[in-house]
């Protein structure tokens, strides 16, 4: 008989554990740096931005400008997605992941290096225009690779779990992000701040790459991967198969994440800009619910990942589109209330039911493709759903509130990207069972 977990050598088991938390780290690493960077961004385009590189507009314009060069780094990963996603199939996934996580790191931290409008110009908010983009390039393929190589490496009946990984390093980004913010913020006066204390978290960044290289570059090739290699399986055309073959698949994948991605961008990015502009409360308060927001979503996106393998992706997905559709709505009537316990409570609720699609997405995403094109398609459903979904949603939003002074139809166009991804989930199949 086999030996079971619970049999094997006391020195068997903590290799395993340790190995598969080396994969855990190495996964999450990438989308971590990715959405720290995302994070520092969002909450210096609402609080320093529109002062910095579009200081000739009122306020709220220039923080729908600000979110407009953000929408950039969307519009561009679907160029990485092509690029690497080309690469991850023919090349390989860690050699990607190394490549894409060395950009991300010197673009952000060129960022924190950029001198204002008041000292380059126009060339201030252009260069700025110029390193979202080529950071987006990076993050085209940086979150498919990320999800392989700890789904690849593991049991193919956990690979709900394991996929999860990566998706819990946006809340790792988002509560360093965060955290590194309030540090700064507090350590020093507003106009100190302004003056160049928003550059340090940028530059920070360099951290978590350096951290991240030393993950990865002790993490092997995925043994899915070695094995088309060496049953000569890989293909040297992916993004062409996905196009011909597998278009179905590539429309729910993407459908699948734009409802999930217009979500957190209400509860992470607007939230700051409402808080702070709209209803006139300390900027540490909306700090701070969106740190405690984090720590649920991190936790519980692996829960709601290893429950899609018991239960099914579409179930557990399904339950927490229709739960968020009903909390765009829930969400505002909270901050409203200007209590502070109840505008924590809206951000908490909000990443938890995000966490219960965020959990299953990954897997559900990368199982849509056989493994010989899997990098491919994962990346163009990814980014070319980024740009529908997470792009343009804090513009979006931002702008129908402006337009229409009402929160009301900010939480109709929640919900309608909801519908969305319900629609994808509907029309697919069910993948917790895929064996390839």
């Amino acid at each position: 008989m086999a030996n079971t977990d619970s049999t094997l050598p006391s020195t068997v088991n903590d290799k395993r554990k340790s190995k598969t938390g080396r994969l855990a780290a190495a996964s999450s690493i990438g989308t971590a740096l990715e959405w720290y960077d995302f994070t520092v961004y969002n909450i210096m385009a609402a609080l320093v931005f529109n002062h910095v590189f579009f200081p000739s507009f009122d306020p709220l314009v220039g923080t729908i400008l600000a979110f407009s060069t953000y929408a950039v780094g969307y519009v561009s990963r679907p160029l990485g997605g092509f690029v690497f996603g080309h690469l991850g199939d023919v090349a390989g996934r860690k050699t990607v992941l190394i490549v894409t996580l060395v950009i991300m790191g010197i673009t952000t931290a060129l960022m924190g290096l950029l001198p204002g409008y008041a000292v380059w110009g126009i060339w201030s908010p252009v260069l700025l225009v110029t390193l979202r983009f080529v950071q987006g390039i990076a993050l085209g393929g940086e979150w498919a690779g990320a999800v392989l190589l700890s789904m690849e490496h593991g049991d193919a009946g956990k690979r709900g779990r394991n996929a999860s990984f990566a998706q819990v390093g946006p809340s790792c980004g988002t509560l360093i992000g965060t955290g590194f913010i309030t540090l700064v913020t507090v350590a020093m006066s507003a106009d100190q701040f302004q003056a160049w204390g928003w550059r340090i978290p940028f530059l920070l960044s360099l951290l978590l790459v350096m951290f991240g290289l030393w993950l990865r570059r002790g993490v092997e090739e995925t043994p899915t991967f070695v094995a088309m290699q060496t049953d000569k399986k890989t293909t040297h055309t992916p993004l062409k198969e996905v196009f011909i073959n597998y278009r179905k698949q590539l429309l729910i994948a993407g459908g699948s994440r734009i409802g999930s991605d217009v979500l957190y961008a209400l509860v992470v990015v607007f939230t700051l800009t409402y808080v702070t502009t709209v209803l006139h409360l300390p900027r540490p308060l909306a700090l701070m619910a969106t740190m405690l927001g984090a720590i649920g979503n991190a936790i519980t996106v692996p829960m709601f990942g290893a429950l899609s393998d018991k239960w099914g992706r579409r179930p557990v997905y399904i339950i927490g589109a229709l739960l968020a559709i009903v909390w765009s709505f829930v969400f505002f009537a909270l901050l409203d209330s200007t209590q502070p316990v109840l505008i924590i409570l809206a951000v908490i609720g909000g990443l938890l039911i995000h966490a219960m699609m965020y959990g299953p997405q990954a897997a559900f995403v990368t199982e849509q493709f056989p493994s010989h094109v899997r990098y491919a398609g994962s990346s163009l459903a990814y980014t070319l759903a980024g740009i529908v979904g997470g792009g343009f949603a804090p513009l979006i939003i931002t702008s129908l509130f402006k337009e229409t002074g009402s929160t009301l139809w900010v939480s109709l166009y929640v919900s309608l990207a909801l519908v969305i991804t319900l629609f994808a989930l509907w029309k697919a199949k069910e993948t917790a069972h895929r064996t390839d």
